[in-house]
C-alpha cells in the first residue's frame, strides 16, 4: 500500500441537493419549485405532474413526455403524495445533521440554494430574509466544523413561477434574474462560501434525445436553446465572481455520462466518439475552454438551429470560463451501432448497452470504478484545470434492524472501489482535488421520487409513503467512510 496517494488537503465530503433533501418546501417564505407540484413514484412508474384546470377539476401528467392542458395551472392537489415537500427535512435537522457529517469526517459538504428560497417567484424586487438567515445558519454551522461549503446555485430548483409563467429557460429573461439571484447570495455569503458550481449537471437539458431514439429535431432543438442561455447566465456569474470576489473559485457540474464502444468496430468507435462529444464535452467544452467546440457546429445543421444564435454570445463565453471542472460518476454505459435491441442498461441520466465485464445494481446501473479513473484521466488530459467528483454513490435497498444498526457492505464495497479508482487517478498525474459522494444522507431520489432507493451513509426513518419518525441513524458504511477520510483514503478495509 502506498503511503498518502491523496494530496493532504483533498476535500473529503458528501452531496446533496435542496430539492431532494431540504423539505420546509412553504415555511419561512419559500416559495415553490416544480418539484412540489411532482408526485412519487417507483422504478416501473412515472412521477406526475399535477394541475388544477380553470374550472377547478384536476389532473396530472407524466414527466417522462407528458404535457400540461392549456389553461391549466401547476397544483399541490389533495389525494397525492409529494415527497419532496419533506425531502428528509435538513430544513429542521441541519444542525443535528452537521454534527454527524462532521463526525464522519467531512472536509467539504455540498449542497444546494434553493432560489425559491430566496426569491420566492423569483422575479422580486427584495430577497426573502428569512431565506437568507436559514443558509447563513447553515454556513456558519458547517465553519463551526471546519467543513468547506460547496455550493450548487441551481439545482433542478428553479421557482414554479419563472418556468410557468416565463417560459423558464427558453426564456432570455432569465438570465437577468438568475443573475440577480446570484448578486444577492454571493453579497450575503462572500465570507462563509467559496466554492460555488453555477448549473447542476447542466447537460441534463439536452440527454432526451440520448435516451429516446428517433426524436423529431423540433423537440431536441429547444434543449440546446435552453442550455445556450444557461452558459450564457454561467458565464456572466463567473466573470461577475472573478471581478468582485476574488477568493471564489467557480466550477461547472456536467453528469458524467461516460460510455465504451460496444466492440471494437470502428463504427462503434466513432458513434461513441460522437455520443461523449454530444451529452458530455459539449457543456464542458464550452464552460472551461469558454467556446463552443467545432463539433457543436454540425449539432446545430443537424437540428435546424442557426449558428448565429449561439454565436452572438462568443465573448462573454470566453470571459466567463470556470475555474474548476466538477462532474456525477455513478456508472457506464456501452454504445454501438450494431443492434436494434432495446438498451438494457440503465444509469444516470442514460441508457445503454450492458458491459459483459462489469456487475450492475438491483436498478440496472452498471459498476464500474475503472470508469472512474478512465474519465478523470480524459478530462485532465482535455482540460488543465482542479477536478471534483461530486456525485458517486450506489442506491439500494437498507434494512434497519431492531437494534438501530443498518448493514451495507454492498455500499462499502461500491465505494472502496471508486477510492481506490481515484487513488490510481491521483497517481497518473490527475489533479483531483474533491470527492462528494451523493447522498451522503438519504434523500428523495431524484428520478422515482422514492426513498426506499437510498444513497446515504446515514439512514432516515421515512418511507415511500412519507411515513416514518425521520430519525437517523449511522450505516455500516458511516464508519467505514470515518475511517476512509481519517487515513486520507488509505485505509479501505
Amino acid at each position: 500500500m502506498h503511503m498518502n496517494r491523496f494530496p493532504k488537503n483533498f476535500f473529503w465530503g458528501g452531496a446533496t441537493a435542496a430539492n431532494q433533501y431540504e423539505g420546509g418546501w412553504n415555511e419561512g417564505g419559500r416559495g415553490p419549485a416544480m418539484t412540489d407540484v411532482t408526485t412519487g413514484a417507483t422504478k416501473d412508474t412515472p412521477r406526475y405532474m399535477t394541475y388544477v384546470l380553470p374550472d377547478g377539476s384536476t389532473g396530472k401528467y407524466s414527466q417522462w413526455g407528458g404535457q400540461k392542458p392549456e389553461g391549466a395551472r401547476y397544483a399541490v392537489v389533495d389525494g397525492y403524495y409529494y415527497p419532496n415537500h419533506i425531502g428528509t427535512d435538513f430544513y429542521h435537522h441541519y444542525k443535528e445533521d452537521i454534527a454527524l457529517f462532521a463526525e464522519m469526517g467531512f472536509k467539504m459538504f455540498r449542497m444546494s440554494i434553493s432560489w425559491s428560497r430566496i426569491y420566492p417567484k423569483g422575479n422580486e424586487k427584495e430577497p426573502n430574509p428569512e431565506g437568507l438567515t436559514f443558509y447563513r445558519n447553515v454556513f456558519t454551522e458547517l465553519r463551526r466544523y471546519g467543513i468547506e461549503p460547496l455550493v450548487t446555485i441551481s439545482h433542478y430548483d428553479t421557482p414554479l413561477y419563472i418556468e410557468e409563467d416565463l417560459g423558464n429557460w427558453q426564456n432570455p429573461d432569465t438570465i437577468g434574474l438568475f443573475e440577480t439571484f446570484c448578486h444577492t447570495i454571493f453579497e450575503e455569503y462572500k465570507d462563509l462560501v467559496t466554492y460555488w458550481l453555477t448549473f447542476n449537471e447542466i447537460n441534463s437539458a439536452i440527454m432526451m434525445s440520448s435516451i429516446v431514439p428517433d426524436l423529431p429535431s423540433e423537440t431536441v432543438a429547444p434543449g440546446y436553446v435552453k442550455l445556450h442561455n444557461q452558459f450564457v447566465a454561467s458565464a456572466r456569474v463567473v466573470k461577475y465572481a472573478h471581478e468582485n470576489y476574488p477568493q471564489f473559485k467557480m466550477g461547472c457540474m456536467i453528469a458524467g455520462l461516460i460510455s465504451y464502444p460496444l466492440t471494437c468496430d470502428p463504427k462503434d468507435m466513432l458513434a461513441n466518439q460522437e455520443k461523449m462529444q454530444n451529452y458530455f464535452y459539449y457543456a464542458g467544452d464550452v464552460m472551461v475552454r469558454g467556446y463552443y467546440p467545432a463539433y457543436a457546429k454540425k449539432t446545430w445543421k443537424n437540428l435546424g438551429l442557426d449558428p448565429a444564435f449561439f454565436e452572438k454570445d462568443a465573448q462573454i463565453l470566453r470571459e466567463g470560463h470556470v475555474d474548476f471542472f466538477s462532474y456525477s460518476y455513478y456508472s457506464t454505459s456501452c454504445h454501438t451501432t450494431h443492434t436494434e435491441e432495446p438498451k438494457d442498461g440503465a444509469g444516470n441520466l442514460s441508457l445503454g448497452y450492458k458491459n459483459p465485464y462489469i456487475g450492475y445494481s438491483e436498478w440496472g446501473w452498471g459498476m464500474d470504478p475503472d470508469g472512474l479513473r478512465y474519465s478523470l484521466n480524459e478530462i485532465w488530459d482535455r482540460y488543465q484545470v482542479p477536478l471534483m467528483v461530486v456525485e458517486n454513490g450506489l442506491g439500494a435497498i437498507d434494512t434497519l434492524e431492531e437494534d438501530g444498526s443498518i448493514h451495507d457492505p454492498y455500499r462499502i464495497e461500491y465505494m472502496r472501489g471508486h477510492v481506490e479508482a481515484m487513488a490510481k487517478a491521483i497517481e497518473d498525474g490527475v489533479d483531483l482535488i474533491a470527492y462528494t459522494p451523493w447522498g451522503c444522507i438519504d434523500l428523495v431520489s431524484a428520478s422515482t421520487g422514492e426513498m426506499r432507493k437510498r444513497y446515504g451513509m446515514i439512514y432516515v426513518d421515512m418511507d415511500d409513503e412519507g411515513k416514518g419518525t425521520l430519525n437517523r441513524y449511522k450505516k455500516d458504511s458511516f464508519y467505514w467512510y470515518k475511517k476512509c477520510i481519517e487515513s486520507n483514503g488509505e485505509d479501505l478495509e
